[in-house]
């Protein structure tokens, strides 16, 4: 019975084809791909249930499935067309077979259902799992991408460096943050780290005791840490949770962390008498010119 069923599938190709570009393409607007060209979006579509008919000929061969699948995904496409696309076809087919056959058993209804449901749900089930591997992969980069930007160490003089925090601090960024301060510290031969959480919207308990943990180890290295951008309102949730960072210079901006790191590093900003001069030196621009 599967055989004869898939020998009609494919006697009848052509009709089962055109009824479903038919269909596919009153969904253009409704998958998400309404801003892909129509003569890209019909070339597409020829493809896939060609591609379709190629599985049903071989049996379920996945072969020219992956290689379809790649494509998609490297273009772009959403899932839902793919699921659209199929589930448009398995209608159709079943159509199609059942108006050929002129038969209203409900055992032969059932029987051919199952049968076409065979052809399209390893289709299925492998498109779905490339793009799982897919999106996988991607939100997997994008986390690791997030994490280096989410707790960043920066040079900006020899031994002062300064750590941007913007965003939530949960136990998996603080331990993060952990890791790369210690590291930057070692890496940058840092003697003062200036930790800026003006963008940290919240300071709570949690939040205080991972940035004491970690100033604590950072002074262990034989740095100093300073902490920098303490807003008023974080100041008064401080001082209400019993917070003790005496043993931590804070400062309320970061203009003002960085002169003390200059001061701790027997740093100074002297100020030139004559700067264009001074310019003109460096570019090797002289008077004449």
């Amino acid at each position: 019975m599967n055989r004869d069923l898939r020998n009609i599938a494919i006697e009848n190709s052509d009709d089962i084809i055109h009824e479903w570009l038919k269909e596919i393409n009153l969904l253009k607007n409704v998958n998400y791909t309404m801003d892909i060209s129509d003569k890209l979006y019909e070339s597409n579509n020829k493809e896939f249930v060609n591609v379709i008919f190629s599985s049903i000929r071989e049996n379920g061969s996945t072969m020219v499935v992956e290689e379809f699948s790649k494509k998609i995904i490297h273009l772009g496409w959403p899932l839902s067309y793919i699921t659209d696309g199929l589930l448009v076809f398995r209608k159709v087919t079943l159509n199609t077979i059942l108006n050929k056959l002129e038969e209203v058993d409900p055992a032969f209804i059932a029987s051919v259902l199952s049968n076409v449901d065979s052809w399209v749900e390893p289709i299925i089930r492998h498109l779905v799992n490339e793009y799982s591997v897919s999106w996988e992969h991607i939100v997997s980069l994008q986390r690791i991408a997030l994490q280096e930007l989410s707790a960043p160490l920066i040079p900006v003089m020899d031994n002062i460096t300064i750590m941007p925090l913007i965003g939530t601090i949960d136990t998996e960024r603080a331990k993060f943050i952990m890791e790369n301060l210690l590291e930057g510290v070692m890496r940058h031969n840092a003697e003062v780290v200036l930790i800026d959480i003006t963008g940290v919207p919240v300071v709570d308990t949690m939040v205080a005791h991972h940035l004491f943990q970690a100033t604590e180890a950072v002074r262990l290295l034989g740095a100093k840490c300073i902490l920098v951008g303490i807003r008023p309102e974080i100041a008064q949730t401080i001082v209400n949770l019993g917070i003790n960072f005496s043993q931590l210079p804070t400062k309320s901006t970061l203009k003002k962390g960085f002169m003390l790191a200059l001061e701790i590093t027997n740093k100074s900003i002297v100020e030139m008498d004559n700067k264009s001069q001074y310019f003109n030196e460096i570019l090797g621009i002289s008077k004449e010119d």
